[in-house]
């Protein structure tokens, strides 16, 4: 008997990987998404992200639910935007919760989406799963806190309220590498055009991880009973955004590239890209510490290996 998973947001480019990962193995996918195309992989069902409805029995017998849903963070930051991006998130974790608790035969896990940017701007602080206590920061953060991380914080705090019978999961996850979606394929567009230089003073650290390896945390997880809590799932080695712009030159054998400075990022990505530049401007180095102790196996824990797989 073929094992069901239901992975909300499953459309984009995330929820597609892992929904290719899964159907290759002997996986059922159901997607629930907002727009009636079907997705290329994975059988759709129509849900709005935040009231119950008939959606709800496409959980019933799941071994999982992934909750990926969430408004695209990659716009300008308007007080429309801002609203769309923390309520998408807020709702579909309030209406997951729900429809798990009115199941007769829940799924037995809950993995729901999170992200790195929880830990604020925080400079070259090394931060793994502890440095957040009670939904603060251990230490103070060396810079203001951003929207996007009061919109994290808020995330988790929701899925933490949630009682529910399936073993719940967070996913502090870094910038996802992948050929067909996310962040990538725009770098590499700029670094083809010989645009390729670092942002801003480039000492802003990137928590990254490749899609495959993204991928199997998520089998990982349905495949070790023992998994609770929250982790950060990122690539062992963060690189600053100096670092991991010269190794994309690298890999697409392109020359130098003078950095831009902050105020041009800032006008490119919100006069040009639609994108506040706070996105490129901040970062996290994050560290996977609960993942290694518990001897997870990257493919691609380095950075240049993980480019020249994907370019």
């Amino acid at each position: 008997m073929q094992r069901k998973v239901v992975i909300a947001g499953g459309a984009g480019f995330l929820g597609q990987a892992v929904a290719r990962d899964l159907t290759s193995r002997g996986w059922t996918v159901i997607v629930l998404g907002r727009a009636s195309t079907p997705p290329p992989v994975g059988d759709l069902v129509l849900w709005d992200g935040k009231t119950l409805g008939p959606w709800e029995t496409a959980l019933e017998g799941a071994e999982a639910v992934i909750n990926l849903a969430g408004q695209n963070i990659a716009t300008v930051h308007n007080d429309e935007n801002r609203k769309l991006i923390l309520d998408s998130r807020i709702d579909s974790v309030r209406a997951m919760g729900a429809a798990i608790r009115h199941r007769a035969r829940p799924p037995r896990l809950w993995l729901q989406a999170s992200a790195t940017g929880i830990y604020g701007n925080s400079g070259d602080r090394i931060c793994d799963e502890s440095a957040m206590e009670g939904g603060a920061l251990r230490e103070v953060e060396p810079h203001p806190e951003t929207f996007l991380t009061g919109v994290t914080r808020m995330w988790e705090a929701a899925f933490a309220a949630e009682a529910s019978p399936a073993r719940k999961i967070a996913l502090r996850t870094g910038i996802v590498l992948g050929r067909s979606g996310g962040a990538l394929p725009p770098l590499v567009k700029l670094t083809k055009a010989f645009l390729g230089g670092s942002a801003g003073d480039g000492r802003q650290y990137i928590s990254w991880i490749h899609s495959a390896d993204y991928c199997a945390f998520c089998r990982w997880a349905l495949e070790s009973p023992d998994a609770a809590g929250t982790y950060n799932v990122c690539a062992p080695e963060p690189a600053t955004n100096a670092d991991f712009m010269r190794e994309l030159r690298h890999a697409l054998h392109r020359p130098w590239s003078p950095p831009a400075p902050a105020w041009a990022v800032k006008f490119g990505a919100e006069a040009i890209m639609r994108a506040d530049a706070s996105l490129i401007l901040t970062g996290q180095r994050a560290r996977p510490r609960r993942l290694e102790e518990a001897g997870f196996a990257f493919a691609f824990p380095r950075l240049p290996a993980a480019l020249r797989d994907l370019v």
